[in-house]
């Protein structure tokens, strides 16, 4: 387990060097919910919350809060208003294995592109909300990995999929979420670029969190810092999952993502709950 001790040794220095680390802080929270009161969400800047079950718009933007509507991308969930739609174009492929009821689809599909960008986009808008957060890009890569042949193209139509919502939509914020094989390309076209399970992960078959293996870890954090180097107005995000009954560890990835220069959370699974950060 040298690894393990490695990453410790990593979090230990990363406490030391926080006071000099340059980075502007972004306070941020991911809550995908309607139950948590409007005033749980006072410590933080900007918000991603679900394009449906989320509290009043309103009174968080009267609040000066900054609010991004969920969509995924990559995945389309059978609870979606859209989803018997997309499914009837035959566009739908696999069920993820972590996720039940949610579907992979093929970005290449002009239909949802479209559906995306005119639709999906829009709607989260009108509703209030100052831009959206793009899940589930992962997926693309992954399905070409997988079978090259079949998935010809995803990782690319991935990549020209967040262009199209920012041609369409020049003024509104936009988050990614991971797809590090697309970043380099769309890294300019954001505002803010989220590394999900960068220090820590959830294992789903053992139901817990574990720290990732050493390799990953640094891959992420070189990815994300390339994105910042190539559009430097871009803010950088990590969300981490861990025991919340372990605030000495989550103190710890707080100190060290603070010390990466990026802008840390860290939450339970479900995302269903607003996690404040352990006080000193």
């Amino acid at each position: 387990m040298a690894w393990l001790t490695g990453l410790r040794a990593m979090a230990a220095v990363a406490i030391l060097t926080m006071a000099v680390a340059a980075r502007a802080e972004v306070p941020w929270v991911v809550c995908y919910t309607d139950k948590v009161p409007v005033n749980a969400y006072e410590p933080y800047r900007l918000l991603v919350l679900d394009s449906t079950h989320h509290p009043p718009l309103r009174p968080l933007r009267d609040r000066g809060k900054r609010l991004l509507g969920y969509i995924s991308v990559g995945e389309v969930e059978e609870h979606r208003p859209w989803f018997a739609r997309v499914k009837g174009w035959g566009i739908l492929s696999e069920e993820n294995p972590n996720w039940p009821g949610s579907f992979y689809v093929d970005v290449r599909d002009p239909r949802w592109v479209k559906l995306v960008v005119e639709e999906l986009v829009p709607s989260l808008i009108r509703k209030g909300f100052d831009g959206v957060f793009l899940d589930t890009l992962d997926n693309p890569p992954h399905l070409e990995r997988t079978d090259p042949k079949r998935w010809a193209g995803m990782t690319e139509s991935a990549a020209r999929l967040v262009g199209a919502i920012r041609r369409h939509w020049p003024d509104i914020a936009i988050m990614q979420n991971r797809g590090y094989e697309i970043l380099p390309q769309t890294a300019a076209q954001l505002d803010y670029a989220l590394g999900e399970s960068v220090y820590t992960t959830w294992n789903f078959a053992t139901g817990k969190a574990d720290l990732q293996p050493a390799g990953d870890y640094s891959f992420q954090v070189e990815a994300l810092k390339d994105a910042k180097a190539r559009n430097p107005r871009l803010d950088i995000m990590t969300l981490d999952y861990w025991d919340p009954a372990d605030t000495a560890m989550i103190a710890r990835i707080y100190a060290l993502q603070r010390a990466n220069g990026f802008s840390p959370y860290v939450s339970t699974v479900e995302l269903d709950r607003v996690l404040p950060e352990p006080k000193p």
